[in-house]
């Protein structure tokens, strides 16, 4: 009887854990699911963080950070290689320039001179690419894949947004928009970067 017993236990033992190291199949941030885990060239990435970009009292979008491993600081992210991936979902309608020129102000925000310098063509390249649309709408969703071998990919609603911008400094440049030393919105890059 103790024997049946203990095999019970160490059942139930095994199931607890197993279900604690199950990854859920999604986050819900600002009422959006945010994906647990995609694959980016075929290679599995993590949701290192997910939250919500607000502007005064509106919620503009969510957004969710991939990468091969948890990092916890902007430097170990913009270091860590191999593919990584943002995405980001719109929670409300917004002109498309609009939202390039917040993101461009972002990074020139958070770039010195000499950063600036150094992804300036690409900079314009990425502020243009939106003006191929006139609005992102409410669900669109945005992605900004690092693809080592090819660069910057970023497309609309799973179709291409603009050519590939091969400089790695250019996405680290695009990743201070949220994670730099003034970030478009704190309480966002802490999420980003798993602050719970």
């Amino acid at each position: 009887m103790s024997t049946r017993n203990s095999l019970k236990q160490l059942l139930a033992i095994g199931l607890l854990a197993l279900v604690s190291v199950l990854p859920s199949r999604a986050a819900e941030v600002g009422g959006v699911k945010i994906d647990e885990a995609v694959t980016v060239e075929g290679q599995p990435l993590k949701l290192n963080g997910a939250g919500v970009r607000t502007k005064f009292v509106f919620k503009v979008y969510a957004m969710g950070l991939y990468l091969t491993d948890h990092k916890t600081t902007p430097g170990d992210i913009q270091a860590l290689a191999g593919p990584k991936r943002v995405t980001i979902v719109m929670l409300r309608e917004v002109a498309s320039d609009e939202l390039a020129k917040t993101f461009v102000a972002g990074l020139n925000n958070n770039s010195n001179a000499a950063e600036k310098a150094k992804v300036s063509d690409q900079t314009q390249k990425f502020e243009k690419m939106f003006t191929t649309v006139p609005v992102v709408k409410k669900g669109d969703v945005i992605t900004l894949d690092w693809l080592p071998a090819t660069g910057t990919v970023s497309q609309l609603n799973g179709k291409p947004l603009g050519e590939a911008l091969p400089d790695a400094a250019f996405y680290n440049a695009v990743l201070r928009i949220w994670l730099g030393e003034k970030p478009v919105d704190d309480a966002l890059k802490s999420a980003l970067l798993g602050a719970k």
